[in-house]
Order: C-alpha cells, then sequence, then structure tokens
C-alpha cells in the first residue's frame, strides 16, 4: 500500500513498499482512506524496503487548487451567515411599530405575556444577527488570506524549481550589490538579511532539485 508522508512544509511524498520508475501512476491512500491517482517524478530516498517518491497529483489538483477551493468555501458560508444575519435582523423588527411606542410593560395585563415574549425575542434576533454578521467577516478575512495563497508557488510543484531559481539568483544579485556599495543599505541589518534570504532560497533549490530536477 502506497501512503502520504510528510518531507518538508508543504510537501507530502509517497511512502511504497515496492519500487516504480519516474512517471508511473500510482494509488496513494491518505490516512481516512482516500484514494488518489499521482504521477510519480523522483526517488527522493529509499531505507528498509521503503522507498520515497515525489509525486503530483495526475488530476492537477495542488496547493492552489486546494486554496482557491477554501475561497470559494468561505465566501459561500459568509454568504449564508449574512443571509442569516439579515434575517435574523428582519425577525428583530417584528414587533417593532408596538415597542417603538415606549409603553411600559403593564404587570397583570393581559397584554404582559405578549409584551415581555415580544422585547425577548427582539432582543435575541438582534443578539444573533449581530452574531451571523461577526461569522460573515470572520469567513472573508479568511478568503483574503487564501486568496493570497491561490498564487503562491512552493515545493510541493514542480515549477517551483526555475520559479526559486530566479529568486535565488536576484537574491544573491541584492546581496552583492549591498557589499560592494552599489545598492544603499536601509538599515545596519539590510547585509544579514539579504544573506539570510539567499541562505533560504538556496535551500529551497536544493531541495527542489531533490525532488523535481
Amino acid at each position: 500500500m502506497n501512503i502520504y508522508r510528510k518531507y518538508c512544509p508543504n510537501v507530502f511524498v509517497a511512502q511504497c513498499e515496492e519500487e516504480h520508475k519516474k512517471g508511473d501512476t500510482i494509488i496513494v491512500e491518505t490516512k481516512y482512506g482516500k484514494e488518489n491517482e499521482h504521477i510519480v517524478h523522483n526517488l527522493v530516498g529509499k531505507r528498509d524496503g521503503i522507498f520515497l517518491y515525489s509525486i503530483t497529483r495526475k488530476d492537477g489538483f495542488n496547493n492552489q487548487e486546494r486554496a482557491k477551493n477554501k475561497v470559494e468555501k468561505l465566501n459561500s458560508w459568509g454568504d449564508s451567515a449574512d443571509k442569516k444575519s439579515d434575517s435574523a435582523y428582519k425577525a428583530s423588527n417584528k414587533d417593532r411599530d408596538f415597542l417603538s411606542l415606549g409603553e411600559p410593560i403593564k404587570v397583570g395585563h393581559h397584554s404582559e405575556k405578549r409584551h415581555r415574549k415580544a422585547i425577548d425575542q427582539a432582543n435575541n434576533n438582534m443578539r444573533k444577527s449581530i452574531e451571523h454578521k461577526d461569522k460573515a467577516e470572520q469567513y472573508r478575512e479568511r478568503a483574503v488570506y487564501w486568496e493570497n495563497m491561490e498564487k503562491k508557488i512552493d515545493l510541493s510543484m514542480p515549477e517551483c524549481l526555475e520559479f526559486f531559481k530566479v529568486q535565488l539568483g536576484e537574491a544573491i544579485e541584492y546581496h552583492k550589490g549591498l557589499k560592494d556599495g552599489s545598492i544603499k543599505k536601509e538599515h545596519s541589518y539590510s547585509l544579514t538579511y539579504a544573506k539570510k534570504k539567499c541562505n533560504e532560497l538556496q535551500k529551497k533549490c536544493d531541495t527542489a532539485i531533490i525532488l523535481w530536477d
């Protein structure tokens, strides 16, 4: 049985009991029993008869598509919460004409029960309206985050190799410019941060080569 195994942040590889070749199609099973078809890329590890392969979904589903689905769901939940908020708000105004008169509750009068019920319902529905409106805002805030993730390229994608190579080249040139003075330092740590970025991108490039080259 082939299962998923985390290789590094954002990247899951296939852990297989049998050896495969680049380009093979294999079935990988999730811990919940769902099976997905994948294309085999590189052998990234081997130990005690267990093979680890970099893989991509045969249907093209990746982290960008996952982010897109998240956005659609969150916006849908936001729309639903807005509708519930509007509905509760309208319900809170059901007895508005009566309550707007500002008449005191007539204790012992036949209208007392109706009056108290109208006040309670108005308050409860207004509270629900506010709660649903808050939820709608929270869903949309989360959707904005996932919208940004829709365009993100990470190590789980084969195209990341060229992407990180370009970024590394730009980072090296920037670091070089800071060192020779052709680029002005913004603060005393500019050179340190630039070098750190070069190291991080070099590490990503090295990992991308293992996974996808």
